[in-house]
This record gives structure tokens, C-alpha cells and sequence, in this order.
């Protein structure tokens, strides 16, 4: 017999699918997660700008974290090197605070290269998106910048022109940036968003008083490049958009349940609620990877997984799965069998719990993450927004 997992393929139920170990339970787990992690893929960014354009606090603001820092780097070409953060999914491409003139030559060169050896290839060496940096208070965008976008353009890669540093007052952009990319939008260059410069200030001043601003604008013109394929490494990758991360993960959800349903289309005996488990364990894995947690715990995690799914238990033999139940509404039902919609209902409370989770997650420190995986209290807040789901209906 086989199941059709979430958004996967037809995987085989484990033999004895009502009497596997907890033990076995956390190896399964390990096995959807790694699957979950190497199907979104890897976003690919390009960022380029003079020194001091303010590139790696942008980057760090949308992704959070230093990618240059924090990421394994090997130069691709002169001038430009390559970082691949430790989550796997996201790449940054870093001119390292070029100028203008021959040293822009040469990395169009290397470019032109690199684009036309993985153009071919596969999709996670491409370069997805290439964001072009200029200061407001340089006030110049010298023809050199210019013949530069023009020749990212002509490579192929989608660019969008980002200035940096815009002070704002009370939503208002400081009028000599406005009128400086307004020049610069009237050049007619081959870019992006619409041809718009996209206007941001990635760090509050707190001398001026400016805020934060233009943010979402760049990650929405981001989006609006990126291939479907690499949409995932994307939402994964970026901290800014927490609403883009509950939507996809809603899409993994849905898809789970319609499994389940499928599963409990000839009502299933009470004592085998575990035929539910492996669409569970694959739909966990999946809101895991969507959230972007990191996937070098991707052994905290499966321990944390086999745990809720299991009700707490640490004994070997049959799931425990079935005690879930006594929190979903109707959970408990005549002859103890469970419905399509009943198995329908159940696997969306476990996915919409598990999300409450990762979000909860997401908002600690990495230190804090670590430990919350790692210790009794991811059972407790995951039973908790169960009841609390129970209590909503």
C-alpha cells in the first residue's frame, strides 16, 4: 500500500505501519526533511555598487544574516565571489565594492562566462535576480554605471536598481533623491521593476529620524523576477515577508489534507490512525523547509517532530498518533472509525500547530532555537495551540 505525501511523489507506507518505534518515527522524519530542504532549491542574488553603497546591510535587512560573512566563499571570476550560505538555499554574488572602469570591464567579462556556462545547467547556479546599488548622496550616476546595467541587461540577468540611504520624513522621500532617480529613470535603461529605482533606507538613522523604508518594494520586485523554481529558496531565505512564508505554507497544508481525506475515503479503525503519520511527517518536514529554519538541525527537528506525533510517547510499538484525536473536533467518532473529513481535520490541526511552532521559532535567538528544539517545550506549545484550535471552532 502506498500514500501519496504532500506535494510529493507515491512514497510506501513503512511495514507495519501501526507498529514502528519512535526511533523509526525520528528516521523518517530526518528523510522528509532532507527532501524538503533540497526541493526548494537555491536563490541566487547578484549585488552590485561602489563601496560603502551599503550592500551587505540591504542584504542582511531582507535575509537576515550577513551572507559574505556567514557563507562559504570561492571567487568565480575576477572580482566577484561566491557565497553559499550554510542553510543551502540561498547565494549571494558579490562584486565586493567595485568601482567603475576596467574593474567593471572585467566582471562583465567573468559574467558573461559564467552566464553562458550555466544557462545550460542547473537552476540553482543560475543567477535569479541582480540588484544594481547607488547612494541618493552620491547625487551622480556616471556613464560607466550606466554602460554597466546596460551589460548585466544584455547578459540576460533581470536588474533592478536599488539607491541606498534615502532619508524619509513622515513618508515622505527627500526630494533631491526623488529628482536623482528620476535622472536616472530617465536614462531609459533596461531595468526591472517596471524601470522604477527602487528607493530604500535598510537602517533606522537615528540622527535624522529616518525609518526604515522601501523594504517590501525590493522583495516584491524580487519575487516578480525569480523563476517559480527557486520561489520557494526565495520565501525560505528572506525574514521580511512573513505573511509570503504562512501563504505557501497554507498551500503545503491544503495539500495534506486532501492526502488524508484520501486516506480516510473508506473510514479507517480507530487503532490505525497511524496510516495518517508518513502524509504528517512529510507535510512537517515541508512547513519546516517553507519557514526556513535551518536545516543543520534538521535532527533537532526530526526529534521534535516524532514527538508531537506520537503524543509525548517515548516508548516503542504502535503510534500514539490516536491521542491527538481527543483535541479535534469530531475526533471521537461512532465506531471508532475516522472519516476522510475527520482525517482531513485532524492532519490540518497538526500542520496549522506546527506552523504555530516554526513561527514561534522564528522569533528567538538561533542560541534559543537550539534549545527550544532540543527540550520538552516544543511538545508543550505544540499540544497548546492544539487545544487552542479546538477551542476556536
Amino acid at each position: 500500500m502506498t500514500i501519496e505525501p504532500a506535494g510529493g511523489t507515491p512514497a510506501p507506507l513503512p511495514p507495519g505501519a501501526a507498529d514502528i518505534s519512535a526511533g523509526q518515527l525520528e528516521g523518517m522524519f530526518q528523510q522528509r526533511l532532507a527532501e524538503a530542504f533540497a526541493a526548494l532549491g537555491c536563490f541566487n542574488l547578484a549585488v552590485f555598487g561602489k563601496t560603502g553603497v551599503g550592500k551587505s546591510t540591504l542584504v542582511n535587512a531582507i535575509f537576515g544574516r550577513d551572507v559574505a560573512l556567514t557563507g562559504l566563499g570561492r571567487p568565480v571570476t575576477k572580482g566577484l565571489v561566491y557565497y553559499r550560505h550554510p542553510d543551502g538555499f540561498l547565494g549571494l554574488y558579490d562584486s565586493e565594492g567595485f568601482e567603475t572602469g576596467t574593474a567593471g570591464d572585467a566582471i562583465v567579462d567573468g559574467l558573461r562566462r559564467l552566464v553562458g556556462e550555466y544557462r545550460q545547467g542547473s537552476v540553482d547556479l543560475q543567477i535569479h535576480a541582480a540588484w544594481y546599488l547607488v547612494r541618493w548622496s552620491d547625487r551622480r550616476f556616471e556613464s560607466a554605471q550606466e554602460q554597466f546595467v546596460r551589460e548585466l541587461a544584455g547578459l540576460g540577468l533581470p536588474v533592478i536598481v536599488v539607491m541606498t540611504q534615502v532619508p524619509t520624513r513622515d513618508g515622505q522621500v527627500h526630494p533631491d533623491a526623488r529628482e536623482f532617480a528620476e535622472y536616472i529613470e530617465g536614462l531609459g535603461l533596461p531595468i526591472r521593476a517596471g524601470g522604477r529605482v527602487v528607493l530604500t533606507n535598510a537602517r533606522m538613522d537615528e540622527f535624522s529620524g529616518s525609518p526604515v523604508s522601501g523594504l517590501q518594494d525590493l522583495l516584491d520586485a524580487t519575487y516578480d523576477v525569480v523563476p517559480e523554481a527557486v520561489a520557494g529558496a526565495l520565501t525560505a531565505a528572506q525574514v521580511l515577508d512573513i505573511g509570503r512564508k504562512k501563504a505557501r505554507v497554507a498551500t503545503i497544508i491544503n495539500q495534506a489534507v486532501a492526502v488524508a481525506a484520501g486516506i480516510g475515503a473508506t473510514p479507517i479503525p480507530f487503532a490505525d490512525a497511524a496510516l495518517l503519520v508518513p502524509n504528517q511527517v512529510t507535510m512537517i518536514a515541508r512547513i519546516t523547509a517553507a519557514y526556513g529554519l535551518p536545516p543543520n538541525r534538521s535532527k533537532a527537528f526530526a526529534a521534535a517532530g516524532a514527538v508531537v506525533l506520537t503524543g509525548g510517547a517515548t516508548m516503542a510499538g504502535r503510534y500514539a498518533v490516536t491521542s491527538l484525536l481527543k483535541f479535534v473536533p469530531g475526533g471521537m467518532v461512532a465506531g471508532s472509525a475516522i472519516s476522510a473529513a475527520v482525517a482531513g481535520t485532524l492532519t490540518k490541526a497538526v500542520g496549522l500547530a506546527w506552523s504555530r511552532v516554526c513561527e514561534h521559532a522564528l522569533g528567538l535567538t538561533p542560541e534559543g532555537r537550539d534549545q527550544f528544539f532540543n527540550s520538552p517545550q516544543v511538545t508543550e506549545r505544540f499540544l497548546s495551540y492544539l487545544k487552542e484550535a479546538k477551542r476556536s471552532r
